[in-house]
């Protein structure tokens, strides 16, 4: 006899402090759900308030409007006879907690807290919230006045229990504990619970896809059972984009997979699933079986309420997926125009209320994006991104979502206009420019000229040389002195500083067109200034402080050299723009010098002493390996031993380290940049680490230097034998 039951799962696109329109999708979500058929319904993490509200949780405000929310949930026909699962803060004994709320027909079943909190990275949770340490014990908590008054309740279970119904046991985890050596999932299932919940705020890195899967799928199949994975999507306030990416699971098989990046607020996934092939599953394994009979029960709470209908042979269940991966340059894409473009690199595209004015970063945010296009495969990326962006709004129109439509109408300020060709929404909403000096090339103007042209973009061209003359002028006014160019036989430090003072007024007019350009065409609003330095570059502080690097929103900020150049390689496959194709071939400059023949004369690997590839394998060594001068030093030695002597690591580390540390006060001020890469050197949560060093690093690099002339000892003893 089957024992067929629908869950639901979901993703949502909240809103850190939203309590309105957060109320609204987790309603539609549940209507979703049941209209699907689902007798229970999970959400992400910490969704009635949003996952990202940080120092926030200390407010008393974001506690009593949760349970506002939480009453206007209980209170609500919609979410009756259904079995919601919601997630929120909750104060007990003076202890705030991280929890789910569980509830059925007005009556609050189990607040389960969270019982291990992400610390590391990005996260910060144990500032805020405890842990629940008292693992299978509950507790009585006494209800807000306000939510005794809906459900007749003085007090509910508090604690660590699953949820027995008349035809299953359920039980939840909360993201983090997922990624947990002793997950709760184990001892659960040993336990009998059959249906394992887990709502996630998990955001995404390139790549991350995998563990994910892996972890939920495994977490199913030593122990059989069904597994339910929920997550936030979009950017809900902060440098971290989360993907959605819910899943269905069950004995080890995926059997039903949410889209990993979309435009839609509301996403619900689900799946009927039978019972009884949890019970067959888990009959013919001993040593599951003999590690159950041996478990410490979990306290259930009994709910009479059951998940599985009226016996219908007919009824048809889900079967096995095959999860679809996305590369990580097709993930760029997508992540970035869903949420970089969508959520953050242009967060009122999906927050815009046609009755507040929404600022950000001190610019009044209405019309769309500038961007200075230098004719580089970084700015070209950038472009990209957004006309990608362009694309999939187009896309999305076309299929009818209408939340989507009612944004681009608000944006260009057009009540009429139905976006269906990119190019001419691209047009509306980013200006291009190039900013031209004598130091530039024409190549480069062309490419950049040439890509505007192809993507649609608003293009303008402008020559920054009598705003630089001026500038210089004034320093030689008051000193008497004229700086000059190491080509002409100045300094290192005239060069450095005639480059800096052309990057820097790059910025100033980055910001005046883009607060002025749509006025002086007879158009309404403003726009966000959009920066274009990968991650590679930031690590090693190749960049002007203050310059164009400084922006409102530095979409590819998070993105490796790498990744961006296989990026624009797809979009020149996807969307047909040859123009990008002279930018992936020429090489990377700054032109900040002057040209030598016409020619450009300074190149990005030259200036920085290394190439792209290798500031990549840094970057993850430092960060991710978490390896010193010393420690990087070492494993390069094996890694590169093929290529380089010993006495060419030691000077490449020591070459990487010296530049990182003396630049490293420019992360201080980085640009707010989606966050992609494990070795983002972002020193807003990430990478927390100093910004002042000793830049000789005497120890580290003498160990480095006896290391080598052992090596070199050993290596000539060698060849005097031989």
């Amino acid at each position: 006899m089957g024992r067929k039951v629908t869950v639901a799962t979901c993703a949502l696109n909240q809103w850190a402090l939203d309590f309105d329109g957060n109320l609204q999708r987790i309603l539609k979500s549940i209507e979703i759900a049941k209209s699907k058929g689902a007798r229970y319904r999970l959400g992400p993490e910490l969704e009635i308030c949003g996952y990202g509200c940080w120092d926030h949780y200390y407010e008393s405000d974001t506690l009593l409007h949760s349970f506002q929310v939480l009453a206007a949930l209980l209170d609500s026909p919609v979410t009756q006879d259904i079995i919601c699962d919601v997630g929120m803060p909750v104060m007990h004994r003076n202890v705030r907690y991280n929890c789910r709320v569980i509830f059925l027909n007005r009556r609050i079943l189990l607040i389960r807290p969270k019982m291990a909190l992400a610390n590391e990275a990005n996260y910060r949770e144990l500032r805020w919230f405890t842990p629940w340490f008292r693992s299978r014990q509950v507790e009585e908590y006494f209800l807000p006045r306000m939510i005794q008054d809906l459900t007749k309740q003085e007090t509910v279970p508090f604690g660590d229990a699953v949820l027995a119904t008349q035809d299953t046991c359920i039980g939840s985890e909360i993201c983090e504990e997922l990624w947990t050596p002793h997950s709760p999932h184990i001892d659960m299932g040993l336990d009998g619970v059959e249906i394992m919940t887990n709502a996630s705020g998990s955001h995404h890195v390139l790549r991350k896809a995998h563990t994910r899967v892996d972890l939920v799928t495994m977490a199913t199949t030593k122990n059989g059972g069904i597994y339910l994975l929920a997550n936030q999507k979009g950017c809900d306030g902060d440098r971290l984009y989360y993907d959605g990416c819910a899943m269905i699971a069950m004995n080890g098989s995926v059997f039903a997979q949410g889209s990993q990046f979309s435009l839609d607020d509301v996403e619900v996934l689900t799946a009927t699933l039978d019972l009884e092939d949890v019970r067959s599953y888990r009959a013919e394994i001993s040593s599951r079986n003999l590690a159950a009979s041996r478990v410490s029960p979990y306290p259930r709470v009994k709910v009479d309420f059951a998940l599985s209908c009226h016996e219908d042979l007919l009824e048809s269940v889900s079967e096995p997926i095959e999860w679809k991966y996305h590369s990580p340059e097709e993930e760029i894409r997508r992540s970035i125009y869903s949420g970089t473009c969508g959520r953050f690199l242009c967060p009122h595209w999906r927050r815009r209320h046609p009755h507040a004015s929404l600022h950000f970063c001190g610019c009044l945010i209405e019309a769309g994006f500038f961007l200075p296009l230098s004719g580089g495969v970084d700015s070209a990326a950038t472009a990209c991104l957004v006309y990608s962006m362009c694309h999939q709004v187009c896309l999305a129109v076309k299929r009818g979502n209408q939340e989507v439509l009612a944004d681009v109408r608000a944006i260009v300020n057009e009540i009429s206009y139905t976006p269906d060709d990119p190019r001419d929404l691209c047009g509306r909403i980013l200006t291009t420019c190039y900013m031209a000096s004598k130091n530039s090339s024409q190549e480069t103007c062309n490419r950049a000229k040439e890509l505007a042209q192809q993507i649609g973009s608003h293009h303008v061209g402008l020559n920054i040389d009598p705003a630089v003359k001026a500038v210089v002028g004034i320093f030689s006014l008051v000193t008497g002195k004229s700086p000059l160019f190491a080509a002409h036989g100045g300094s290192s430090r005239e060069n450095l500083a005639l480059q800096n003072v052309q990057a820097r007024i790059r910025m100033v007019l980055a910001y005046l067109f883009a607060q002025l350009s749509l006025w002086s065409r007879g158009a309404c609003g403003g726009l966000l200034v959009l920066g274009s330095a990968n991650v590679d570059e930031s690590l090693l502080g190749y960049l002007t402080k203050y310059d164009c690097s400084s922006a409102d929103i530095n979409p590819i900020g998070g993105i490796s050299k790498t990744d961006l150049r296989a990026f624009v390689q797809l979009c020149v496959e996807r969307f047909q723009l040859p123009a990008l194709q002279g930018i992936l071939s020429a090489p990377a400059t700054a032109e900040l010098e002057p040209l030598a023949n016409g020619q450009v004369s300074q190149t990005d690997e030259e200036d920085m002493g290394m190439t792209y590839m290798e500031l990549s394998v840094y970057g993850r060594l430092r960060k991710v390996a978490k390896a010193g001068p010393y420690s990087m030093f070492c494993k390069l030695l094996t890694m590169w031993r093929d290529i380089y002597t010993p006495r060419q690591v030691a000077d490449k580390v020591k070459g990487f380290f010296s530049k990182y540390s003396t630049n490293r006060h420019k992360m201080t001020t980085l640009t707010p940049a989606y966050h992609a890469e494990n070795y983002s050197p972002d020193d807003n949560r990430f990478d927390l680490r100093p910004f002042l060093y000793h830049t000789g690093w005497p120890w580290q690099f003498r160990c480095i230097e006896n290391q080598v002339l052992q090596l070199e000892k050993a290596e000539q003893q060698h060849q005097a034998v031989d």
